[in-house]
C-alpha cells in the first residue's frame, strides 16, 4: 500500500509569518516523510495559533487553564481505512506561537527546528504514542529523534530537553 498524507494547515494569527512562507508546505515536508516511514495514510489538520487560543483549547479539552506549545486531538478514525476508500482523518494538531517561539530561543534552537519537532511530536500523538509512562516516553522520544534525523535535524533530546516539549 502506498502511504499518503493529506494536510490542511491554517493559521489564525499573523505571528507565524516568520516561520515559513507557506505553512502547508512546511507541514508537508515535515510530516509526509514521517507518515511514509511509518506506513500511515490519512488526513491531518494543523492549526497555527497563539497562546490565548491554546489556553482556551487546553482549558476546554484538558481542564488545564494555561497555554501549552502543542495539542493533539486524535480522531479514532484510523481503523476505517479501506483500500480505494477515502483516507481516514487521523486528527488535529494545534500549535501556539509564543510558548513555542520562547522555548526555541531558550533551548538555542531555530524556530523551524523546534516547530518540526512539535509537528512530529503532535503527529505521533495522533498515532497513539504517548510519553506519560517512562517506557512509553523512551519509545516516543527515540522515534521522534529518528523521524527528525530523516529530515536532517539533530536529536531534540540530546541535551535532555524532555521537560520542555509536549507537556500535554
Amino acid at each position: 500500500m502506498t502511504t499518503r498524507l493529506q494536510i490542511e494547515a491554517r493559521q489564525d494569527c499573523d505571528l507565524w509569518a516568520s516561520l515559513a512562507d507557506d505553512l502547508a508546505e512546511f507541514c508537508e515536508t515535515t510530516l509526509c516523510p514521517s507518515a511514509e516511514r511509518l506506513g500511515v495514510s490519512g488526513e491531518v489538520s494543523v492549526l497555527f495559533t497563539d497562546d490565548a487560543a491554546m489556553r482556551e483549547l487546553n482549558a476546554l479539552w484538558r481542564e488545564i487553564d494555561k497555554p501549552t506549545d502543542v495539542l493533539s486531538f486524535p480522531s479514532g478514525d484510523r481503523g476505517r481505512f479501506l483500500s480505494g476508500g477515502p483516507p481516514p482523518h487521523l486528527g488535529d494538531i494545534a500549535i501556539g506561537f509564543e510558548i513555542s517561539a520562547g522555548d526555541a530561543g531558550r533551548l538555542g534552537r531555530s524556530l523551524q527546528f523546534h516547530m518540526a519537532h512539535l509537528l512530529v511530536h503532535g503527529f505521533l500523538h495522533l498515532l497513539d504514542y504517548d510519553h506519560i509512562d517512562p517506557e512509553d516516553a523512551r519509545v516516543m522520544e527515540a522515534l521522534e529523534a529518528e523521524l527528525l534525523a530523516d529530515l536532517g535535524w539533530p536529536d531534540p533530546y540530546a541535551s535532555d530537553d524532555r521537560a520542555n516539549v509536549g507537556d500535554h
